[in-house]
């Protein structure tokens, strides 16, 4: 007996299937890149800023460094970056907003307000501030994105616990004496996920944006590394003489931002059709949708 594999409900959609298509693109460029690249991302191998020609088709770089092997270097460290900054802000806010939206004691209030203080501050000045005091470097940079996301982070996977605590089932597991853990990880975090998961797509895309600013200002990663917001600020000032020194790079970011929205904003309204809503339904408006729709 064979077993079919269900094709994501989101892929049928035009949106959805851009996006995946984007992404894919995005990501074989950044994991196969570097075994595709014709030149030593580092090595100089001509005048600085010379246009594309000869063996280089994008042209050199600010240094005389190959365009295209550094772009094909670059997308490594944009994907490992972004994606370790929203797993781990979302482990502590999925904790976080757990414990805040289950508990019904103390601890709501206490957490929700801390959160509160963290959202007051602009997201730039807190990266700007975490680097002044502690230097660049990537656990900074990680830190920097945490505390950013963690706010919004939490104060969503609370609503959506608060909403699911109070269904039958979860009365149901409690009148049968389980834990508090085990009620978390069996009844209300199943039921959170796809809410969970449609959030993490935006979460992602914003995580590479930020640290992709952070970078172009020259206050993230540093020369050498390939990196493509950092190749953007590196070659600013050659973009008269040769513009793919920064449309590279900036493009491959503009894909893989637009591409994860795409997939997130698919996945999100796939959700509220076709099905009917089950338990704990978390209204869309907490993700950004269209009120009217339900996100279960």
């Amino acid at each position: 007996m064979s077993t079919r594999i269900r094709r994501p409900r989101f892929t049928y959609t035009r949106p959805g299937l851009i996006g995946l298509v984007m992404l894919a693109v995005v990501v074989l460029i950044a994991l196969l890149g570097p075994l595709l690249a014709p030149h030593d991302p580092s090595a100089p191998l001509g005048a600085p800023g010379a246009p594309p020609g000869g063996g280089s088709p994008l042209g050199l770089d600010y240094l005389g460094r190959d365009v295209l092997s550094r772009l094909l270097h670059g997308g490594l460290t944009v994907l490992g970056l972004g994606a370790a900054a929203t797993l781990i802000s979302y482990l502590c806010g999925l904790v976080l907003g757990l414990i805040a939206g289950y508990s019904r004691s103390l601890a709501d209030p206490i957490l929700m307000r801390t959160m509160d203080i963290l959202l007051a501050f602009p997201a730039l000045l807190v990266l700007l501030l975490l680097i002044a005091g502690m230097g660049s470097s990537v656990p900074v940079l990680l830190l920097g994105v945490l505390l950013i996301q963690l706010p919004g982070i939490a104060r969503l996977v609370r609503t959506a616990a608060l909403e699911n605590s109070t269904r039958g089932y979860v009365e149901a597991a409690i009148a049968r004496g389980e834990r508090a853990p085990a009620v978390l990880a069996r009844e209300i975090l199943p039921n959170i996920a796809p809410t969970v998961l449609a959030d993490f797509g935006v979460r992602f895309g914003w995580s590479i944006i930020a640290i992709a600013s952070v970078n172009y200002l020259g206050l993230g990663l540093q020369p050498p590394t390939s990196d493509w917001g950092l190749m953007i600020s590196e070659n600013r000032q050659f973009i008269s003489i040769n513009a793919w020194s920064v449309l590279g790079p900036a493009l491959m970011l503009a894909m893989l931002t637009i591409s994860v929205n795409l997939i997130a904003d698919s996945y999100a309204r796939s959700l509220g059709q076709g099905a009917p809503a089950r338990p704990g339904a978390v209204p869309a408006a907490a993700l950004g949708t269209a009120p009217e729709e339900l996100v279960g």
